[in-house]
C-alpha cells in the first residue's frame, strides 16, 4: 500500500498533510511513528480506572496528534470524546468510534512498516 492509498483507507487528509510535512518519506516517518504512541493505550485504561481526567489528556492528546497527521476520522471522533470527557462525563459511544478509527489507522499503517 502505498502512503496515498493509506491516507485513502482510512479517510485522512493527504493533501492537508503533505502541504505541511511537504515530503512522502516525512510523512510516513511519522505515520510509522505513530505505532508507537502510547495515547490510545493511556485512553483505554485510564477510562478502565475511571480516571477522567487522565483519560481527557489522553483523548486531547490523540485529537492534536490526529490533526497533525490528517487523521481526519481520529481527530473528529477523538474531538468528541475529548469535550465530553472535559464536562466530566463518560460516553462509551465516543470512545467506541475513537477506538474504530484508532484502529483503521493502525491497521493501514502496519502495511507501510
Amino acid at each position: 500500500m502505498t502512503l496515498r492509498e493509506c491516507y485513502q483507507a482510512i479517510g485522512g487528509d493527504y493533501e492537508g498533510v503533505a502541504s505541511r510535512l511537504r515530503t512522502d518519506e516525512r510523512i510516513q516517518k511519522f505515520v510509522l511513528k505513530f505505532l508507537k504512541d502510547e495515547n490510545f493505550n493511556i485512553l483505554t485504561k485510564s477510562i478502565e480506572a475511571n480516571n477522567i481526567e487522565e483519560a481527557f489528556r489522553a483523548a486531547h492528546t490523540l485529537k492534536g496528534v490526529s490533526q497533525n497527521l490528517g487523521f481526519t476520522g481520529l481527530h473528529d471522533a477523538s474531538d468528541a470524546l475529548t469535550e465530553c470527557l472535559r464536562g466530566g462525563e463518560f460516553d462509551d459511544g465516543l470512545y467506541q468510534d475513537v477506538k474504530r478509527e484508532y484502529q483503521k489507522i493502525i491497521d493501514a499503517a502496519n502495511t507501510l512498516a
